[in-house]
């Protein structure tokens, strides 16, 4: 988990799992046994992920290797582990990468892939404002080139004409300042951005600094209202629209939903930080489907029966995904979840637009 680094404030996602399998664990344990959960920080540096990886499992020796985040730093273990024969599960990340189970069956990913997610938001602009002078601000790694390739591929034909300028940043950069300036010069009026952290709240705020005022797509990773939308001013994101395929747990209207009702008594009860934050949401999520597939294994807790389960849901309704979004996969297919609901912000939270949909 990076708990430090430029996108610390995804290592939520480690702090409410650690309290979620801790309240598991003073329940008695998943079939009579405790899970014991080691998080490590690499700080979202591969080198580092590499260092804490080869310990879990040539120290540690544990039975796999979960939900963690980033595509680079996951990718810098993924021959690794499979060499190794050691489940890497749910990776928190939607690179396409993840769903390749004739060379690495042991890495299976959970949300939608990056590039799907991407082709919904260039279809949307298609067909909402086909004359768009398109630009596009993304991360120099696996995961912006992900979302850019995706991008394109939605914008198909029309990527030539419509895509007037896209803009790399790099993850230690201090700003995307003079990317945003470029953008804005270039006479873009329709923004995409694959951003994440510190540069996603970065480039909202100079938006609007600068007095632009284009439509913007973003990624689900910069769509968090606490951790980049509050940070940037949340009335600069009122517009905005994302993707997402999972419950927001501080929408009003869900309130009297029993998945988000047992959420918020779970985070009163066992979970210091800040249960209004999407990020601990999705951390909560991921702890489930862990908890799911340990439960579903039974007395079995080799690594192959990890996988064998993982790899082996059929239509599983998972507690915080909405009506018509269910978790599938088979040996030859290792993508859980292919179902988005488009959503627009208001300025408080996101607002439905669209029913479930696929790409």
């Amino acid at each position: 988990m990076p708990y430090s680094g430029p996108i610390s404030a995804y290592g939520m996602i480690g702090r409410a799992q650690e309290a979620y399998f801790e309240k598991i664990n003073a329940d008695g344990g998943i079939n009579g046994r405790k899970i014991k959960f080691i998080g490590l920080d690499d700080g979202y540096n591969p080198a580092k992920t590499v260092e804490h990886t080869r310990r879990m499992v040539e120290q540690d020796e544990v039975l796999l290797l979960f939900n963690s985040v980033g595509t680079a730093t996951n990718k810098s273990v993924r021959k690794y582990l499979n060499a190794k024969q050691i489940p890497q599960l749910f990776l928190a990340g939607g690179d396409s990468g993840w769903s390749d189970p004739k060379q690495f069956p042991w890495t299976i990913g959970w949300m939608p892939s990056y590039r799907e997610e991407a082709k919904l938001y260039a279809r949307h602009i298609l067909k909402n404002r086909p004359n768009a002078k398109v630009g596009a601000l993304y991360l120099n790694d696996d995961f912006g080139k992900d979302y850019l390739a995706g991008f394109k591929e939605g914008l198909g034909d029309k990527a030539a004409s419509m895509l007037v300028l896209a803009e790399p940043y790099e993850m230690f950069y201090a700003t995307v300042d003079s990317q945003v300036v470029a953008l804005k010069a270039a006479g873009v009026d329709t923004l995409f951005t694959a951003t994440a952290g510190k540069h996603a709240a970065q480039a909202l705020r100079k938006i609007w600094d600068i007095g632009w005022k284009p439509a913007i797509y973003t990624a689900v990773p910069a769509a968090s209202p606490r951790t980049v939308l509050e940070p940037a001013g949340a009335h600069h994101a009122v517009g905005m629209i994302t993707a997402y395929y999972a419950k927001d747990a501080t929408n009003p209207v869900l309130q009297d939903d029993p998945a988000v009702k047992q959420y918020f008594a779970w985070a009163k009860k066992h979970f210091r930080l800040d249960p209004t934050d999407g990020i601990a949401a999705y951390g909560y999520q991921m702890a489930q489907v862990l908890e799911y597939v340990l439960r579903k294994c039974g007395d079995d807790l080799t690594r192959e029966n990890v996988m064998r389960v993982a790899t082996s849901m059929q239509d599983v309704e998972f507690p915080m995904l909405p009506p018509g979004v269910k978790a599938s996969t088979s040996p030859t297919d290792y993508r859980p979840i292919e179902q988005f609901v488009l959503s627009r912000f208001d300025g408080k939270r996101w607002q439905a637009i669209s029913e479930v949909m696929a790409p």
